[in-house]
């Protein structure tokens, strides 16, 4: 093999080994917490980290009925969340610290609108589409566990 081939080899192993192009796949092997909603339990995987949020649950092609992505965010602003990449149509809920739902939309794949937190949160809870309204969660319900415990 020429130095110029070899060069290209080693180039494309390191950028198939690098964090960006990791970043591309689904991200499964995130930590997970427990939640409530009533009496309906959510495994929710975390995402804390920059990467982990813009990530997301884009790239999956499905997700178990009871389990989740709980968004977490260092500080209480205002949220807002697009489809780019996402191939699973999702209902988003946006709550605030104690673990009140501020608002829920439905999210469709892969398009680039605007679902936004209606007042500043901290947490994202991602979902499957119509999870919410199936159960009869609305805007004002709480969400019980661990993150929501008193800061």
């Amino acid at each position: 093999m020429n130095k110029a081939l070899s060069f290209v080899a080693a180039l494309a192993a390191s950028i198939a080994l690098s964090p960006a192009f990791a970043q591309e796949g689904p991200q499964m092997n995130l930590p997970r917490v427990k939640l409530s909603a009533g009496m309906h339990q959510i495994e929710a995987q975390v995402a804390q980290t920059n990467e982990q949020r813009q990530t997301g649950l884009m790239h999956r092609r499905e997700m178990p009925q009871h389990e989740g992505m709980l968004f977490i965010f260092e500080q209480p602003t205002q949220q807002c969340f697009w489809m780019k990449n996402t191939l699973l149509p999702l209902a988003i809920a946006f709550v605030a610290d104690d673990g009140t739902i501020v608002n829920i939309d439905e999210m469709k794949p892969q398009t680039l609108d605007s679902h936004c937190s209606t007042k500043p949160v901290r947490y994202v809870l991602e979902m499957n589409t119509g999870w919410f309204g199936k159960k009869g969660i609305k805007a004002g319900a709480k969400l019980a566990g661990e993150p929501f415990k008193a800061r």
